[in-house]
């Protein structure tokens, strides 16, 4: 199936998830057009909980995409998704050469696998409803693991001859789609972003872009 043969996608997304914010930066740099249909992740006690969305996602959590008949969940499952049935169009989501894509991969992957899961807002709410973690402690929980990622991520693009204005090169890719977002939490929840001089000069300049800047949480139908 090509984007082509079946234009009509539709983003199951929340303003302020990382995950579903890697899907628009995809989606915008493939510029693919889509429908959101907010998911909000607090109200009601979560609407990815309603029985509606499980049938979407068994998971009970966003990013969902569905494209014509096809559901696919998982950011990263998807960002390949656009990746196969968009084309690599410029720009790639992924390079050309077997090892720049498992560079790229491995740096989606330390945020996507190593940093995101211990930050998002299911460990958050049971840290707070089980083991009575305080709003302070929750968040230094956060930083943490924050900056356990990116004193990693940082010396992965330090040492490497492969960085560019961007994670890989000079054009973004699917490592950029995951530390952007990434960086927005940080900032958010207070991390000193000093120590890592790389990711912010990357950081900065992806939101020069104008697919990045689209897909910042505040811009998004659902902000609030």
């Amino acid at each position: 199936m090509t984007v082509d043969a079946a234009p009509d996608i539709t983003l199951y997304d929340y303003w302020r998830s990382s995950a579903c914010y890697r899907v628009r930066i995809g989606l915008n740099l493939k510029g693919l057009r889509y429908a959101q249909k907010s998911v909000h992740l607090v109200r009601n006690g979560g609407e990815q909980h309603s029985v509606e969305h499980k049938a979407l996602n068994p998971m009970e959590a966003v990013p969902v995409l569905a494209h014509g008949n096809r559901t696919v969940r998982q950011s990263l499952a998807i960002l390949e998704y656009l990746e196969d049935v968009a084309g690599a169009s410029v720009p790639a989501l992924l390079p050309s050469d077997p090892s720049g894509r498992a560079r790229v991969r491995e740096l989606a992957l330390l945020v996507a696998c190593d940093v995101h899961p211990l930050n998002n807002l299911r460990v958050m709410q049971r840290l707070e409803r089980e083991f009575g973690a305080s709003a302070e402690a929750r968040e230094a929980w956060m930083r943490h693991w924050m900056e356990e990622g990116f004193r990693a991520f940082e010396a992965t693009l330090a040492s490497g001859g492969e960085t560019g204005s961007c994670c890989h090169g000079d054009a973004p890719t699917l490592a950029d789609a995951c530390l952007i977002p990434q960086v927005y939490n940080a900032n958010r929840f207070g991390v000193d972003l000093a120590p890592f001089p790389t990711i912010r000069r990357v950081n900065a300049y992806c939101l020069t872009l104008p697919a990045f800047d689209a897909a910042r949480p505040e811009r998004q139908p659902d902000a609030v």
